[in-house]
């Protein structure tokens, strides 16, 4: 998007204060704490992620997903999510950093506890670790494995914004799990990014 949203300067700045926390640094909640807190901050401008720069998805759709900005090496990617009541995201990881925050409405986030030790293909056991409700002036901070589900409740389009330590589109590797059969694979990238006008 860069210089083309009106306050470009701004987000840019935000960013660069990302960057400066994550970068050359060892990756730990306490700095993760401090980048979800510059996401919050962005959020806080509910007119800058507005229907008319960023419309929401069809009538037949549940999330428009718009790429706000990346590095060209496709790291520290951030995204504006468009969702409709009723999307629900399976449990999942990232294989990156990731934290969200909400512009407006709720998104219900199941935090999951991982059973098993990883070393069977396929098998994947979670167990429920916590619910954390993203609401505007709040987030959610999740490490490279951390493992959460999504919900989209009641009956109002919500906006969040989601910034991740590389690009959707390059997270080959991300694990969805099936909690009633105890399984896991390789997850999709899901929607197709779109571009902000």
């Amino acid at each position: 998007m860069t210089a083309t949203h009106p306050h470009w300067d701004q987000i840019e700045k935000s960013l660069e204060n990302i960057k400066k926390t994550i970068e050359n640094q060892a990756l730990s909640r306490d700095r993760l704490a401090q980048v979800l807190q510059e996401v919050i901050g962005l959020a806080s401008h509910a007119d800058w992620w507005s229907e008319d720069r960023f419309p929401p998805p069809g009538e037949d759709e549940r999330q428009a997903r718009y790429l706000i900005s990346e590095e060209p090496d496709q790291t520290f990617a951030l995204y504006l999510n468009v969702m409709r009541p009723g999307k629900k995201i399976p449990p999942h990881n990232h294989t990156t950093w990731a934290c969200v925050a909400a512009v407006e409405g709720e998104e219900y986030n199941t935090i999951y506890r991982r059973t098993d030790d990883g070393s069977k293909p396929g098998v994947g056991l979670l167990e429920e670790s916590e619910l954390v409700v993203v609401r505007p002036g709040t987030g959610v901070a999740l490490l490279p494995d951390d493992i959460h589900s999504v919900e989209i409740k009641g009956d109002s389009i919500i906006r969040h914004l989601h910034m991740y330590g590389r690009a959707l589109e390059t997270l080959s590797e991300r694990l969805m799990f099936d909690l009633e059969n105890g399984t896991c694979k390789v997850m999709p990238v899901g929607v197709q990014t779109r571009r902000a006008s």
